[in-house]
């Protein structure tokens, strides 16, 4: 009988209990998987939407949270003055519930910035000026609203006419309604005040100026942030407490399998004090005791890990298509985070091996033997 056959042989002999007990590591490598998964899509979807539009820098105060806090819009004439300031536009974005929409991001951009570039009309036109009281609707954000163009839409007390489908090229600029600056910041009671300054410097401009301009600005305004748009997400309190709640609560559910596998662990050793007698009788040392048990736990992590893994992504699955998320981002199953959550399943079986596996190593075979 090999090593490998033991660890099986004994796994399965109480097929149930096993069963659950990796069920209750897959809960949490789920939790993982989920929680994790969607934090980090939201964080590649804001990524892609700033690449696509072409914003070198963002000006805002982003530890406030996922959506900045707004302030006087006048500021951005100062930065715009600025030497390496090549192009600078000024939104506001808010996240909103809009009719049947629980929660949808709601842009508004000043008219005539570069932020309106690369938005590809699919159905419609685009708004004619500044004044007009239109929109435009990402291809998601349309179907989440059930909206086609010459609908009315209702934001907060404002109604507004639907001039446009567009094609955004990146999820957050798909799921979004656009419209002109000044018309959302009455709509939304923020007149005269913005929560994002975004900038283009110019082609040739390396490092050292970008950061030149940065430091700039944020010593010229209190309270202002001012950061190349790669690293938003990097260095945003917020996206970190997103990530960082995420984390807390996958560890919650992973600590609970930890204690399910030890259980089944030590009641394992239990029943089997004859057989490790035996063992011990035929020659086994301790560590190999040791070795044994701690492998089976192992192995019941790997194989918890899998099921979790496939459970997980079922989840993430399930949540990218609810009304709440999409348009919002795209959960991340990435191989990095797939890799991750076996290892953590592993390392919950061993960890929760290691007080069974001592219990096991201490029997004396004329005890175990007896019993």
């Amino acid at each position: 009988m090999t090593f490998l056959t033991i660890i099986f042989r004994d796994l399965w002999r109480r097929p149930i209990r096993t069963a659950l007990t990796m069920l209750g590591i897959a809960i949490g490598i789920a939790a993982v998987i989920a929680l994790v998964g969607m934090a980090s899509g939201y964080e590649k979807g804001i990524v892609k939407q700033l690449d696509v539009i072409g914003i070198d820098v963002i000006v805002s105060n982003m530890e406030g949270g996922l959506m900045p806090k707004a302030f006087d819009e006048s500021i951005r004439d100062q930065i715009a003055a600025l030497p390496d300031a090549a192009e600078v536009t000024t939104v506001l974005m808010q996240m909103l519930s809009v009719e049947d929409a629980p929660m949808i991001m709601v842009s508004g951009r000043e008219w005539g910035g570069f932020t309106w570039e690369k938005l590809t009309v699919l159905e419609g036109r685009m708004p004619l000026d500044g004044n007009e009281r239109a929109v435009v609707l990402g291809t998601m954000a349309a179907e989440m609203l059930r909206k086609k163009v010459g609908d009315p839409i209702q934001i907060e007390t404002e109604e507004f006419s639907v001039v446009g489908i567009v094609d955004g090229h990146s999820l957050v600029e798909n799921g979004a309604i656009i419209l002109s600056l000044p018309l959302f910041q009455v709509a939304s009671g923020y007149e005269g005040r913005a929560n994002f300054i975004d900038i283009r410097v110019p082609s040739d401009a390396g490092n050292d100026r970008i950061e030149v301009l940065c430091k700039r600005i944020e010593d010229s305004f209190e309270g202002l942030r001012a950061v190349r748009a790669s690293e938003v997400v990097g260095t945003s309190q917020g996206f970190k407490i997103a990530k960082a709640m995420s984390w807390s609560t996958s560890i919650l559910a992973i600590i609970v399998g930890v204690f399910g596998v030890m259980n089944t662990m030590l009641m394992t050793v239990f029943e089997r004090t004859h057989e490790i007698g035996v063992l011990l009788a035929l020659g086994w040392k301790k560590r190999m005791i040791v070795g044994l048990i701690l492998a089976e736990a192992a192995v019941m992590g790997v194989l918890g890990g899998i099921a979790g893994v496939i459970l997980g992504a079922a989840t993430l699955a399930i949540l990218g298509t609810l009304p709440e998320v999409r348009g919002l981002l795209e959960p991340d199953l990435s191989q990095g985070l797939i890799i991750q959550a076996i290892l953590i399943a592993v390392g919950v079986g061993i960890a929760s091996g290691l007080y069974p596996a001592w219990r096991g190593a201490r029997l004396s075979p004329s005890v175990a033997l007896q019993g």
